[in-house]
């Protein structure tokens, strides 16, 4: 006798409610970042700002070992980095909802001296 598989399930609605886009190879974890993306894209054009970069990393903590078990380092990835017409870095983030997560490594950020702008 055959055993049959059952149906795959459809995939889970993501927690927050956000849709992953993808534009021009790019991926999004929202549709918010994706228009935010396209109006970073025309400011630059306009000259208003420069050096846009997306997802950029900052490490918050090296790797470190626990109780004999290694741990990974902990970071931050924000979602927009780039220089305004003051000469000023910006960070962005652009936000639907602030997790508990969120607000630890936001204030670790803080800590090393760098702002983010919230988006929302």
């Amino acid at each position: 006798m055959w055993e049959t598989k059952p149906p795959p399930r459809p995939p889970r609605p993501a927690k927050y409610g956000n849709r992953k886009h993808e534009y021009q190879g790019m991926k999004f974890d929202s549709r918010r970042e994706l228009d935010r993306w396209h109006q970073l894209v025309a400011l630059q054009k306009a000259g208003q700002i420069s050096e846009l970069e997306r997802q950029v990393v900052f490490l918050l903590s090296p790797p470190v070992v626990i109780q004999g078990r290694k741990r990974p380092a902990l970071k931050y990835v924000a979602d927009f980095v780039y220089t305004d017409g003051d000469g000023e870095t910006i960070t962005e983030d652009v936000k639907g909802v602030v997790t508990e997560g969120y607000r630890i490594k936001r204030h670790l950020i803080a800590a090393m001296g760098i702002q983010i702008k919230e988006v929302k």
